[in-house]
């Protein structure tokens, strides 16, 4: 049996199974509601139901009140629908609307994508969570009140674990730590999330999509997300990277091209290496861009990556029309520090 719930600020509807959280519904239907723990304990999915009634399988959650529950107060974390429903809440729609938060986690496990690309899975404790939109970053915190920043790839409905792509820097010190020394189950702690690079879903507009090396794991966070929840407008996804073995991951945009008719992907390599047998698209991928797409004007336009890759595309893609109010990126630049230490 499932419900129907409304949210009567906003007037977005969708649908609940039962036994199924109210918060977990919404999220599986693309609508982002606030929330932190997912375990009661914080208040933050806190909203009210209007219309219906819901119960909470464990008792009462301790973030909520007797008295909050007799006025209709919930939480919609724990919620569960006996009726169908009509609620009021705060939807999250821009990072705005998501607090950065200070959280510990352990690494709970690491492998080996490149040469000099290492991902991390990072668990934060007990049913804490962290809510953030796809394509956003978090700064770990390091001695000294230095910050090193990375970009989240995994989507936000996936939860669970965190994923960073984490490209070695010569001589950087804190990615040094990572590909020397960290181990799984190392605590570090982080802040987060931050930026305005996230995917835009109320346009209509068909999409270009460019990553720049590791650029790719916000690409891969905004994607996930739009093929999980059911977006179909045209996305072409353009990663470039210097040789064939700098694209990492590279068989799972391959297999999203065959799996979803309007999603492209093009690969290409500024620098092949006599061994790669390549014979795709070569040169700058701003110019591959170009090449394919010369009227810009009509495009919503994500790019992430080294920043010499952003400002070329941004005055390219600037001539051939399109709109600066339609370009989203992320410029992967260097943290430095007192010490000039680059990374």
């Amino acid at each position: 049996m499932s419900y129907r719930v409304r949210i009567e600020n906003t007037q977005h509807e969708f649908t609940v199974e039962e036994g199924e959280a109210v918060l977990s519904a919404a999220l599986r239907h693309g609508l982002i509601l606030p929330y932190s723990c997912r375990g009661g304990t914080c208040g933050t999915c806190m909203g009210k139901v209007v219309e219906g009634r819901v119960s909470y399988p464990d008792g009462r959650p301790p973030a909520l009140s007797e008295a909050e529950e007799a006025v209709g107060q919930a939480l919609f974390c724990q919620a569960r629908a006996d009726t169908d429903l009509a609620i009021e809440v705060r939807e999250v729609r821009s990072a705005d609307d998501i607090r950065p938060r200070k959280l510990p986690c352990r690494v709970e496990r690491m492998d080996t994508l490149a040469h000099d690309v290492r991902r991390l899975w990072l668990r934060t404790p007990g049913n804490e969570r962290l809510q953030f939109l796809p394509g956003q970053y978090i700064d770990f915190l390091l001695r000294g009140n230095r910050r090193r920043s990375f970009s989240l790839a995994n989507p936000p409905h996936d939860d669970e674990l965190l994923e960073l792509h984490v490209r070695q820097v010569p001589d950087g010190r804190f990615t040094g730590y990572i590909f020397e020394e960290l181990k799984e189950r190392a605590l570090l702690r982080f802040e987060g999330p931050f930026g305005t690079f996230f995917l835009r879903e109320d346009s209509p507009r068909p999409i270009l999509m460019i990553g720049g090396g590791t650029g790719f794991a916000p690409i891969k966070s905004m994607l996930e997300h739009a093929f999980h929840h059911g977006i179909d407008r045209p996305i072409h996804f353009y990663w470039g990277v210097r040789a064939r073995h700098d694209l990492y991951l590279a068989d799972l945009p391959e297999r999203w091209a065959r799996e979803h008719a309007s999603f492209r992907y093009t690969p290409v390599l500024s620098e092949p290496r006599a061994g790669d047998r390549w014979n795709g698209r070569t040169g700058f991928v701003h110019e591959a861009v170009i090449e394919d797409y010369p009227d810009l004007s009509g495009y919503d336009v994500y790019m992430s990556g080294p920043p010499p890759m952003i400002e070329a595309a941004k005055t390219a893609f600037a001539i051939h029309g399109l709109d600066p109010g339609h370009l989203y990126f992320d410029s992967f630049d260097f943290a430095v520090d007192p010490e000039d230490d680059p990374a």
